[in-house]
């Protein structure tokens, strides 16, 4: 059994020592000292100078900065560097480099630049794994493992076509079943033989449309982006498989990239000892959306601990506009990372490059080559503060609240050719979501098929795709008292794309208690409204009488639901917007157009006062305040966002700060940007 109990929490990141003389690698342990680090994780992008040749391994200097670094008592999480091969074997073995989009062989360049269905690579790739696994199993610095680096690489080749059509064959059985499933009897594309199917790209049956990837036959597409996470996912299982048969007692990770769409991390987690992740927002983000990807991480592993991987220092290098952080930021960012579920907190990069495209990308060290700077002076301070913090290691959130979130809903929804090219799946979850963020309700995102019986509210924005099974535990969940919601676009089509024939919504009409005869999308600039019903009023957090929609608009009957609120313009002026239906002990909510956020704050603020989700703190906007919890200990984390100094009423919460060693009580004041994690026993 693998222990996810870690001594200490993580602190450190990315180091690139290959990139460097060997006299500063004594300077760089130095510095890492006086910034509390302790652990490195190396090295990813190295594979060119491990094995130089095709029969030719170089160990000797990696060997030699493992030592070093456990000389210094930094732990290493030890990176298996397949993420970029040798030059060397891009020109050997050509047939490992992956086919774009648009049907062009890839030269060697860049990073994760291979085909993941290549024999030659997952060869390659095992064999430097087990190379570095046998070599270091027993190291006494090795604490965990990271295999490959920000997977995502979708290839189009002939290799690709082939594994494409033997997976087809498994998932469907018979080319028959195939036609039926995609309706290939659309424009004629029947096929014959398995070797009519082609991979789905730009030169078949798919175009780029701007940023809006584009098909005339969405289950194809759909069934090759499954394929396609399928087959990085394999890449990487490969790699996983072969450590743990050395190394059975070391977590073993890779670094996902938060709401990522190439692939289903869902998945992924189910083959990783820990999630890790790299947490990169812009100077814009709100605090809302950046702990939504905290928690769509924490999710996927039912609400296990995770490591922040990565995050910059100061800046980026390739927002459009690379904004400093400002002072306080990076630790505030940290301290929300570890509020939400990380036990690490870990950078890119530890040294800043000197070349290409990462060299303006913030680091520990920065150009100036010592500590005598803003960014190192704060990362030192954080890192001493969380050595206080070893006992929130594994604590975890509790959640009354659970947000259902699918990558291949994701997929289908963003692939469809209608209603809107405006619809964002992301967008509306995240609107959800951050409505419940702004009031400190704690969330867990799950994905379609989890145990709904913790929550009492359970909500599924823009539930397109209902796969085998959801219906029936969404109708059990609130049969037995719990709460459900749900929007526009949902219950429409099964998971290969096709639309329902029950009317929508399809399975969930019963639940919902309303029939949608037509949906209604509105170009960019127009707008509708809704006005509240008497049966409304009971809903006392609806402050407004009307509010304003745009985007879709539901054309709906009820059907034994209750009409909350009405259209009041167009055709369907006076026709059900938003709907309430009692179902066994629980209701079912829906909300049929895209309203105004103010609307969703309040419609959720009066559904949480329903079902009993009461935040434990009344704080201003701006403030956030998340719990973790281990044993009969809960740490209390309090985050001021704002650019001003803040009093926050704390009930009758006693306990002590970790940072600061005091004891709180009550009331706790916080600087601008200022954190306090509070230890109630």
């Amino acid at each position: 059994m693998v222990s996810l109990e870690f001594p200490v929490v993580y602190f450190g990141g990315d180091y690139n020592p290959d990139q460097w003389p060997r006299e500063i690698w004594h300077k760089d342990m130095e510095l890492f000292k006086k910034a509390h680090v302790n652990i490195l994780t190396l090295p990813v992008f190295s594979w060119a100078l491990l094995q130089p040749a095709e029969d030719v391994y170089n160990f000797e200097w990696l060997d030699e900065l493992l030592d070093m670094i456990h000389a210094q008592g930094i732990k290493v999480c030890l990176a298996t560097a397949t993420a970029a091969q040798p030059a060397w074997m891009s020109r050997k073995y050509p047939e490992i480099l992956p086919v774009d989009f648009e049907g062009r062989k890839r030269k060697h360049s860049g990073r994760v630049n291979f085909c993941p269905n290549s024999p030659v690579f997952r060869e390659f790739s095992g064999r430097l794994v087990r190379k570095m696994a046998e070599r270091y199993k027993d190291h006494p610095a090795l604490a965990l493992w990271h295999v490959g680096n920000e997977y995502g690489t979708y290839c189009y080749c002939e290799t690709c076509e082939k594994a494409f059509r033997e997976w087809l064959k498994k998932r469907y059985g018979s080319i028959e079943e195939l036609n039926r499933r995609w309706n290939m009897n659309f424009w004629g594309h029947t096929v014959y033989d398995w070797e009519d199917i082609v991979a789905p790209s730009g030169l078949s049956e798919v175009w780029r449309d701007g940023h809006l990837e584009r098909t005339t036959f969405q289950p194809m597409v759909l069934d090759y982006k499954r394929f396609m996470s399928e087959s990085s996912l394999a890449c990487y299982k490969n790699e996983y498989d072969i450590i743990k048969g050395i190394c059975p007692d070391i977590p073993v990770t890779t670094n996902l990239m938060g709401a990522f769409k190439p692939l289903d991390y869902f998945k992924w987690a189910e083959h990783m000892d820990i999630v890790s992740w790299d947490n990169y927002p812009g100077l814009k983000d709100s605090p809302g959306s950046i702990a939504f990807n905290h928690d769509l991480m924490r999710g996927l592993k039912g609400g296990q601990s995770f490591l922040l991987m990565e995050q910059t220092p100061n800046q980026t290098n390739w927002h459009p506009y690379n904004s400093l952080k400002r002072p306080g930021v990076m630790r505030l960012l940290s301290y929300q990372a570890m509020a939400h579920g990380a036990d690490s907190v870990m950078y890119f990069q530890m040294r800043q490059s000197i070349g290409n495209c990462e060299k303006f990308h913030g680091a520990l060290i920065e150009h100036a080559g010592h500590e005598h700077t803003r960014v190192f002076r704060e990362c030192a301070q954080l890192g001493q503060e969380l050595e206080n913090l070893k006992g929130v290691i594994g604590a975890r959130l509790k959640a009354r609240a659970a947000i259902l979130f699918d990558w291949e809903n994701w997929w289908a929804v963003e692939l469809s050719s209608g209603p809107t090219v405006q619809l964002s799946y992301v967008h509306q979850v995240k609107k959800y979501y951050e409505a419940l963020f702004k009031r400190n309700i704690t969330v867990d995102i799950i994905k379609p098929g989890d145990d709904l019986s913790p929550y009492a509210l359970v909500i599924a924005p823009v539930l397109y795709m209902l796969k085998p099974g959801v219906a029936e535990s969404l109708k059990d969940f609130v049969e037995n008292g719990g709460t459900f919601l749900t929007t526009f676009m949902s219950g429409l089509v099964d998971e290969n794309d096709r639309v329902t024939t029950l009317g929508y919504p399809g399975e969930l009409k019963e639940l919902l208690g309303i029939w949608v005869e037509e949906i209604d999308a509105l170009e960019p600039g127009m707008c509708n409204s809704i006005r509240k019903t008497q049966a409304a009023e009971a809903l006392s957090a609806l402050t407004r009488e009307r509010y304003a929609c745009a985007m879709l608009c539901d054309v709906m009957e009820a059907q034994g639901a209750e009409v909350l609120a009405v259209y009041e313009n167009d055709f369907y002026a006076g026709k059900p917007a938003v709907t309430r239906n009692a179902y066994g002990r629980g209701r079912a909510y829906y909300v049929g157009t895209d309203s105004e956020e103010d609307f969703i704050q309040e419609l959720l603020e009066a559904i949480c006062d329903e079902c009993g989700i009461i935040p434990d703190f009344q704080v201003p906007q701006g403030v956030e305040i998340t719990q973790r919890f281990k044993g009969d200990t809960c740490y209390t984390f309090v985050l001021n966002h704002l650019t001003e100094k803040v009093i926050v009423d704390l009930n009758n919460l006693t306990g002590k700060d970790l940072i600061t060693g005091k004891t709180v009580a009550q009331r706790l004041e916080l600087e601008p940007k200022g954190v306090a994690v509070l230890e109630e026993k």
